[in-house]
């Protein structure tokens, strides 16, 4: 196993082998991400560690400095924090919407809107191929940064520093309304279904603002037909909203059903 200097080494001469370099940031100058992140790392190397993507690393030869190891102890991480501060926070709540809230939060999609609040995808070591294909804005790399970012953090700062930025940097009001009224989207399968009627499509139609503030809207669709449309800071709000549109318009309607009968 190497040791943590020939590790330490190893990324420290990532710059001298450059694949693809974060845009518009000279590495190892990471000074305005940690002002981002609102705390100065000891180690820099664990901080330029997890930016490494292994796309990077593979093409560098260098794939024992990946970040995928800090992402796989951020991963757990991130869940203990979120967790935790749900269950001080909502001491009436049964397990199962305690688990929707969280499934809601560490979901890729927040965490990536965490990164991207960050400018976390300009930070970082992509190889080409992942480059050429957007991944510096791709929601599954940002989420997976954001997971290394957190155990990089963890391991240099601690867990108070880290369940900070989760407090503050995660959307804990729309992950609440997501995990509670998720029942709107099974409740208009359901009843699609016992017409006959097949599985709800939804299909997003507009999306606007800033990575970090997104506004999705959705329609939602039952034999091709559009039954409601709704609008949130994520897919999956949008989604509920769209359903409770087109389960209000259904309760209204009782001849709806037959009207969208082939």
């Amino acid at each position: 196993m190497p040791s943590l200097q020939k590790k330490e080494s190893a990324v420290a001469g990532l710059a001298a082998r450059p694949i693809s370099p974060p845009k518009e940031v000279a590495l190892p100058d990471l000074a305005r991400l940690q002002a981002a992140i609102g705390l100065v790392f000891k180690d820099p190397s664990l901080l330029e560690q997890a930016l490494v993507h292994r796309s990077y690393a593979n093409e560098a030869g260098l794939s024992s400095v990946s970040n995928e190891r800090l992402e796989f102890l951020g991963d757990a991480a991130v869940g203990f924090v979120v967790a935790h501060k749900l269950y001080h926070d909502y001491p009436d709540l049964l397990e199962g919407d305690l688990t929707k809230i969280r499934a809601a939060l560490v979901s890729n999609e927040s965490l990536a809107r965490l990164g991207a609040s960050l400018n976390l995808g300009d930070y970082l070591y992509l190889g080409r191929g992942e480059e050429a294909s957007g991944g510096r804005r791709r929601e599954t790399t940002l989420a997976r940064a954001l997971e290394a970012l957190a155990g990089a953090i963890l391991l240099d700062q601690g867990m108070e520093p880290l369940a900070e930025l989760l407090r503050r940097g995660l959307d804990w009001e729309a992950a609440y309304t997501e995990g509670i009224e998720s029942d709107s989207k099974s409740q208009l399968q359901e009843l699609s279904q016992s017409h006959h009627l097949g599985t709800p499509h939804y299909r997003t139609v507009r999306t606007q603002g800033p990575d970090h503030r997104k506004e999705f809207t959705v329609e939602v669709l039952i034999a091709d037909k559009v039954l409601g449309k709704g609008k949130g800071r994520s897919k999956q709000a949008a989604q509920k909203e769209a359903a409770n549109e087109a389960l209000a318009r259904w309760q209204a309607d009782p001849t709806l059903a037959a009207s969208l009968s082939p």
